[in-house]
């Protein structure tokens, strides 16, 4: 499963650098204010998040069982939610309801499980 997460890490990651390009030279013509900075507030999210995909993927390989997975599943399904919402709203006004806190729950959840992973073994 590690090599699952860790391309996802990646892919996200790769996804963060073109979407920083376009929301710093596309983006100030097509949306207001408030749009940017969910853009921003978005990227920054998913950068991060990226990162933390790509670490829980290097721990799932090393230390192995399900805690480190488990995190890394929260992780991936986390920044797709709470990115997707923030992205819909900010680029296309539109809402998906509970989704982007839903996915930050996700997130919250997947730092405990990392945090736990270090110091139980299942």
């Amino acid at each position: 499963m590690h090599r699952l997460w860790l391309a996802l890490g990646a892919l996200f990651g790769l996804a963060t650098v073109a979407l920083s390009a376009w929301a710093a030279h596309a983006a100030p013509a097509r949306l207001d204010a408030h749009g940017l900075t969910a853009l921003q507030s978005g990227l920054t999210m998913q950068g991060w998040h990226a990162l933390a995909l790509v670490g829980a993927a290097l721990w799932a390989e090393r230390r192995g069982g399900a805690l480190p997975n488990l995190a890394a599943a929260g992780f991936a399904l986390g920044l797709l939610l709470f990115c997707g919402g923030v992205y819909a709203s900010a680029l296309g006004g539109v809402s998906l309801g509970p989704m982007a806190p839903i996915g930050g729950t996700l997130l919250m959840v997947a730092w405990g499980l990392l945090a736990a992973s270090a110091v139980i073994r299942v």
